[in-house]
């Protein structure tokens, strides 16, 4: 029974490895593109996916014929303020949905969900509108406002929020705590794995969008990193090496800042400061 479990258990992790491969064989064959001296066929088959000549004249090629230090600051600015202003809305906005009574909140919740079924493409056009209406066009604000707050965000924090053990809450409230109080200091250190999962949602989101600061900018020194990379192809005419270390230099901030809070997304027993 035992060699018969290990033999499935083997074979699961068999089948979920060659999966995995199969999905990082493209990010595999970027990184070695990126890397490949201009000798070197990318487009040979079977592909090498090591490189016969390594070389960082690629990426110091795109560096120095681009403002790619210009590009990662915008994207840095922009990435980090929609994360931290997004952790801020949706948690007082989570807050009063999952533990206040008031009447219309099932409704209003409900309301907001269903604003998850609405794609961008639909209001891109009037909210661009109101961005030029309001000066916010070829500015930082304009491309992080339309996403400081999200119905996805407050989902995952009202779900978080109620499962917070009541017990603790009312302790908060009988040692005098307001409530804004305690959706600082009870709620919010008790939802840490939710907030830190919300994080690298929209922390992806903000860096990776392309479609926002396409419309909204034609000042290059706004470019984010995806309109960098995409203004390679017409500057090197689609010289993929030069490409594929573009795109290296922008997803590599997203692998760091996902591999440094990834340890976080843990389960957190918020019960066990629950006696009784």
């Amino acid at each position: 029974m035992t060699s018969t479990r290990s033999l499935k258990t083997l074979a699961l992790y068999a089948l979920l490895g060659a999966i995995a491969l199969v999905m990082l064989l493209p990010l595999i064959w970027l990184v070695s593109t990126a890397f490949k001296a201009p000798t070197e066929n990318i487009f040979e088959f079977p592909p090498r996916f090591w490189p016969q000549s390594p070389t960082l004249q690629n990426f110091v090629t795109v560096w120095q014929t681009n403002p790619f230090g210009r590009y990662l600051f915008n994207s840095t600015l922009v990435a980090v303020l929609t994360v931290m202003l997004n952790l801020l809305f949706c948690s007082l906005a989570a807050y009063p949905l999952a533990r206040l009574q008031f009447r219309g909140r099932e409704a209003l919740f409900l309301l907001i969900v269903a604003t998850i079924l609405i794609p961008f493409q639909i209001v891109m056009i009037p909210l661009y509108v109101l961005a030029v209406k309001l000066g916010l066009r070829n500015t930082y604000l304009g491309l992080i406002l339309p996403a400081i707050a999200s119905a996805f965000g407050i989902f995952l924090l009202r779900q978080a929020f109620q499962g917070v053990p009541k017990e603790l809450e009312e302790a908060a409230r009988i040692d005098g705590c307001s409530e804004l109080g305690i959706w600082w200091n009870v709620m919010l250190p008790a939802v840490r794995p939710a907030l830190i999962t919300l994080a690298i949602f929209v922390f992806i989101g903000a860096w990776s969008d392309f479609l926002w600061p396409l419309i909204l900018l034609d000042q290059p020194d706004y470019y984010t990193l995806p309109l960098g990379v995409a203004k390679l192809a017409g500057a090197f005419s689609l010289d993929w090496r030069l490409i594929a270390a573009g795109s290296v230099i922008s997803i590599a901030p997203i692998l760091l800042v996902f591999g440094l809070l990834q340890r976080y997304i843990v389960p957190t027993d918020t019960s066990s400061g629950v006696k009784g």
